[in-house]
């Protein structure tokens, strides 16, 4: 337990946003190093559009794929305001639930091996950010694979997440005319006014009875007080359960006019990761139930959730795959993000069992 938590605090204290490349070639370094000690192996350095993510490979022919990512959502900073603790066995820290206890979990349990044979360890650094730079990779490594195992975060109580909703990511931009406010606002095509008819339009398109949410995020119209908008845009986040809800969004937001004379709209991105099925966890977390079982953890639960993560791209290739192995705990991108420490060697355990007993 004690070099566990010193692993998960050493690389805690590397600070990773996902928009810094440079800090993430640093978590890139700490990582390196865990697994140097701890698997005796050095990593391939994957570096895609300046993005630093690493992969060991034991064997030739790979069974299972071990996911994660060293990539956070806090900002440079964060460590003053939320520096790591461990206080009555809750620890505390940037990235330590979402998801650097995830990682270094994945090293231990890969160590605790006897034979690794046939094992994956994939660790990106975009995950954050939608893996718009390790998709392929993902999906290449997971193709062929026997089974994938996703460290992210836990569910509540520490379930396994079994479901995860697709996503897609988009942004509607709005190209209107400039004019005076005051002295000609006629002569102007006013974008705010445009992108505030769009809003409703994509927002008309959540089907809460199905479970697909159609959400506006950032927005942002015009330059100064006294100018009609010559530009605005919208970012949308849409969330289905089903690949026909995504395709549904989709087609409805390619086909969105203008409603005002001289605009013109402009549709960006597009259906991000694919729905995890539930058919696609069912066998491994039944396999993850016998191993609890014999290891004396308990009957594991099970939980789907909205928000996605790499699984989804492993799911999406035809993977079978279980997610939410992580640590358990709570608190993801927010200020309360912790991790319940006894929890830890526990989840460690049920990896190790999982990655043996698909291994024979």
């Amino acid at each position: 337990m004690t070099d566990l938590l010193a692993d998960i605090e050493e690389l805690v204290r590397c600070e990773s946003p996902s928009s810094d490349h440079d800090a993430v070639a640093r978590s890139a370094d700490v990582v390196t190093e865990l697994g140097r000690r701890l698997l005796g192996a050095e990593p391939e350095r994957i570096v895609t559009d300046g993005c630093t993510h690493l992969r060991w490979r034991f064997g030739d022919v790979p069974k299972v794929l071990l996911l994660g990512h060293h990539d956070t959502v806090w900002p440079h900073g964060s460590l003053e305001t939320h520096p790591f603790s461990v206080v009555d066995g809750v620890m505390r820290g940037p990235g330590c639930f979402d998801m650097k206890t995830g990682v270094v979990m994945i090293l231990h349990a890969v160590a605790a091996l006897e034979d690794r044979s046939g094992v994956t360890i994939l660790i990106t650094g975009d995950e954050e950010l939608g893996s718009p730079r390790s998709r392929t990779l993902i999906e290449d490594e997971a193709r062929g694979c026997e089974a994938a195992f996703v460290l992210e975060a836990a569910g509540p109580g520490g379930a396994l997440k079994t479901r995860r909703k697709g996503t897609s990511i988009y942004r509607v931009v709005v190209q209107g005319k400039a004019s005076h406010a005051g002295l000609e606002p006629e002569k102007g095509v006013n974008a705010a006014v445009e992108i505030a008819h769009q809003i409703l339009a994509v927002s008309a398109l959540d089907d809460p009875a199905r479970g697909t949410s159609v959400v506006p995020t950032v927005l942002n119209a015009g330059t100064t007080s006294n100018t009609v908008p010559a530009n605005a845009a919208v970012s949308v986040d849409v969330r289905a359960w089903d690949r026909d809800e995504q395709v549904r969004v989709d087609e409805a937001i390619h086909r969105l006019t203008p409603v005002l004379p001289g605009a013109q709209i402009r549709i960006e991105g597009g259906i991000n990761r694919p729905p995890l099925d539930a058919k696609s966890s069912a066998g491994l977390f039944a396999l993850a139930s016998a191993v609890a079982g014999e290891l004396g953890l308990g009957e594991p639960a099970e939980t789907a959730v909205g928000g996605a993560s790499d699984g989804n791209f492993t799911a999406g290739v035809g993977v079978p795959t279980l997610d939410g192995l992580g640590a358990v705990g709570d608190g993801a991108h927010a200020d309360h993000e912790h991790v319940i420490v006894e929890e830890i060697p526990r989840r460690t355990a049920l990896l190790t069992g999982l990655i043996k007993a698909v291994l024979a």
